[in-house]
């Protein structure tokens, strides 16, 4: 038996287990909780889980591609407070009288764009690890939007904008609309543009991209700014379905983003995975949460729950026949 084991992942089986693994426990997840409590399958249920995927789903999205290069960006939380605090000063709120409507939404993902571009310019230019260079972003962002708040809640009135979270079509609130058409662009750029090969390629080997004729500084500049532009779509649905901004709404935000990735199969070393395993992965871990509150479970265990996925989660994404080394 074991023999037959090594045969089938020396030809390919075990590369092929870990590809549809995320996929399988998903479903084996779906109908322990519909089992365990009937009324997760409810329509009512499905709208909640999918109106709370929203957010995590548009943040995995720009966490995708860093991840796939073989980087990271913590400058999630940062990135998703400026967007957010940009919408809710430049809209229809409780603070001045600014009232920009959609330009303010335009102007809200802009300034995200601008915190991914740049850091892309410090890893690339100063030759910082992506580790530090987004750490610093992250505190850098959220400092300016606490500042600009005043470190208080400042509540957004635009209707138009909150319609985003309180106005529905089929059943759905628009958010969710949003965050498919966000994971709809990001499988565009993935799968049908040179920078989302370029950026593969790079995370399966810099040198033989390099030497492939991949510009790395362009790519890796184009691809945290890629993730800035999807953080400011999700910082804009924050504000919506919060109806204000605060210093407070990223909070969490960035262990669900890399969570949903690495569970979604997308390996941390680069290289292998993508945004259709960052689906799996988003409602593989939005439907443990709804599940665990359906069957009553304490916070406090849904933590140490969630720690065990991500563990489990990087376990099985890892190719241990290449893996020589582990730091």
């Amino acid at each position: 038996m074991r023999g037959l084991f090594a045969r089938f992942a020396g030809r390919g089986g075990g590369k092929a287990l870990r590809r549809f693994a995320p996929l399988v426990v998903l479903i084996v997840l779906c109908v322990l909780i519909a089992i365990a409590n009937p009324n997760f399958i409810e329509p009512r249920n499905l709208i909640r889980i999918a109106n709370s995927a929203a957010v995590p789903l548009t943040l995995a999205m720009g966490m995708t591609f860093i991840i796939l290069m073989g980087s990271i960006d913590l400058s999630v939380e940062g990135a998703l407070s400026v967007s957010a605090m940009v919408l809710v000063m430049l809209a229809a709120n409780d603070l001045n009288g600014n009232d920009y409507g959609w330009l303010a939404v335009l102007v809200a993902i802009a300034a995200s764009v601008a915190i991914g571009l740049l850091n892309g310019l410090i890893q690339t230019m100063l030759r910082i690890p992506s580790f530090m260079a987004t750490l610093g972003m992250w505190f850098i962002g959220l400092g300016i939007s606490v500042y600009m708040l005043g470190g208080s809640a400042v509540r957004l009135s635009d209707a138009s904008i909150r319609a985003l979270s309180l106005e529905r079509f089929l059943g759905f609130p628009l958010a969710v609309f949003v965050a498919l058409g966000a994971f709809l662009l990001a499988v565009v750029i993935q799968y049908h543009t040179r920078l989302g090969r370029h950026i593969v390629a790079i995370g399966g080997g810099e040198d033989v991209a390099e030497l492939s004729g991949v510009s790395l500084v362009r790519v890796r500049i184009l691809a945290f700014g890629v993730a800035g532009f999807f953080f400011g779509v999700a910082g804009v649905l924050s504000a919506a379905q919060l109806g204000q901004s605060n210093a407070v709404i990223a909070d969490g935000r960035l262990f669900a983003a890399v969570t949903a990735v690495v569970v979604g199969g997308t390996a941390l070393t680069g290289g292998e995975g993508g945004v259709l395993n960052t689906l799996v992965g988003v409602l593989i871990v939005t439907v443990l949460a709804n599940g665990m509150v359906l069957l009553g479970i304490s916070p406090y265990v849904q933590q140490t729950v969630q720690g065990l996925l991500i563990i489990a989660a990087v376990a099985l994404s890892l190719d241990r026949l290449r893996l020589k080394i582990v730091k």
